[in-house]
């Protein structure tokens, strides 16, 4: 058995044409039944957690696709990162200060109309990135400030906009 599965997809460092392309399809499946065992939340919610365990995740996976990893134990290494993530995600879901310590809070831009000029340049937000949230939320750009109510610098980097009435 394991002569075939040598045969199929090689060895570290000695791999032809024909086994990198046997990994790739492996690793691409293996990848998908990854993401889907680890929820939705890895493509849908994308918080610090997320990106790290997708960086990480994405990494092991091409280095053994490309030989330069031994694929048993990387994809060993892979299941044993999707489910530190799932439970990570499960004790963040359940625990507000978890949650808090791990992905951060929101972060309040801008409140009745006026923009925290200090909170928007320490957290990096341009006033183009503002005035596109702004006309996402149906305003004209920075112009309809006075018509914020508050103005959220979400935990996964969006902006959100709660308009006046």
């Amino acid at each position: 058995m394991t002569g075939t599965l040598i045969a199929i997809f090689g060895v570290k460092d000695h791999l032809g044409i024909a086994q990198e392309c046997a990994r790739a399809i492996l690793i691409f499946c293996y990848g998908l039944v990854m993401l889907r065992l680890s929820g939705r939340r890895t493509f849908g919610h994308w918080s610090a957690l997320d990106i790290v365990m997708s960086i990480i995740a994405g990494s092991a996976l091409s280095r053994a696709m490309t030989g330069g990893a031994p694929l048993p134990g990387t994809l060993a290494a892979v299941a044993v990162l999707s489910l530190v993530h799932l439970l990570v995600a499960y004790a963040v879901a359940g625990s507000k200060s978890l949650s808090r310590i791990i992905e951060g809070p929101p972060i309040v831009l801008a409140r009745d109309g006026v923009l925290n000029e200090r909170a928007r340049r320490w957290h990096t937000v341009s006033e183009t990135d503002i005035s596109e949230a702004m006309r996402s939320a149906q305003l004209n750009g920075m112009e309809e400030m006075g018509r914020v109510r508050e103005m959220t610098l979400e935990v996964n980097g969006r902006l959100t906009i709660l308009k006046e009435k």
